[in-house]
């Protein structure tokens, strides 16, 4: 938290973060217009914006575009806003509201998380049928080859599939990228989400993007977005102490 706090004490930083709420997934030479100062010292800027968690990064073919990331924002607002009286603090609260609105720019929706674990563990615990069953109450189910089908399986014993797809890309064990649709509008590119997993080994520390793009609406935008704190919360906590939250986090008011 402290890096968070030094982070948005500058001014510059604070801009950059203004630019990406305009105007989410920017590249660093469209983030350095309209700032007078050189590529270096906006990406100095950004990296500590990014060590901060307030900014992710997605690697897209050759560019690195860069999303505002309001998980720590959040964080803040849990911390030192809910405990004491709304009204009298409304201006801070409008920080964490800018920040969910920024997400509305493709891709809809950015999370980041840091796992204490290796790539490999990380990449197993979203693709093995098994370990999706422990943490996410389905099952993923594909041999996770480019171009093959992939399914979200309930693990009541009945067999369906929530959610249906395509393996985009598989890139053991950095990149997974799939594409979502429920069952019935299997078939319609219209109505198919894309779901990118990008993880990084930092240390003895991972960095997991999920970037999930394409929804329809912001209500499914906002159902992503509680959907996937909840499970990435469980896959965590399954990988760093060997069992997931001792109660299912989707279901918390």
């Amino acid at each position: 938290m402290d890096r968070v706090f030094k982070a948005l004490a500058d001014d510059t930083r604070r801009r950059l973060l203004d630019r990406l709420h305009e105007h989410n997934g920017q590249t660093l030479g469209e983030l350095c217009e309209r700032i007078a100062m050189t590529r270096q010292s906006v990406t100095q800027h950004l990296a500590l914006l990014e060590a901060a968690n307030l900014v992710s990064t997605v690697r897209r073919g050759r560019e690195k575009l860069h999303y505002l990331n309001p998980v720590p924002l959040h964080e803040i607002q849990e911390r030192w806003i809910d405990k004491f009286e709304r009204p009298r603090l409304s201006a801070l609260g409008a920080v964490k509201r800018r920040a969910e609105e920024a997400m509305t720019d493709k891709p809809t929706f950015v999370y980041v998380t840091y796992i204490e674990s290796t790539p490999d563990k990380v990449w197993d615990a979203l693709t093995d049928a098994d370990l999706t069953a422990a943490y996410w109450g389905h099952s993923n189910v594909s041999d996770w080859k480019p171009g093959s089908r992939w399914e979200h399986v309930r693990t009541d014993g009945s067999g369906v599939a929530d959610v249906v797809g395509t393996v985009v890309e598989s890139e053991r064990p950095t990149r997974l990228v799939t594409s979502w649709a429920a069952p019935e509008d299997e078939g319609r590119d219209d109505k198919y989400s894309r779901v990118t997993f990008d993880i990084r080994q930092h240390g003895d520390i991972v960095r997991l993007t999920v970037t999930h793009e394409n929804l329809a609406d912001d209500g499914e935008r906002a159902e992503a977005a509680s959907g996937w704190a909840a499970v990435l919360s469980n896959l965590k906590s399954l990988l760093e102490t060997g069992s997931p939250l001792p109660q299912e986090p989707w279901l918390v008011p």
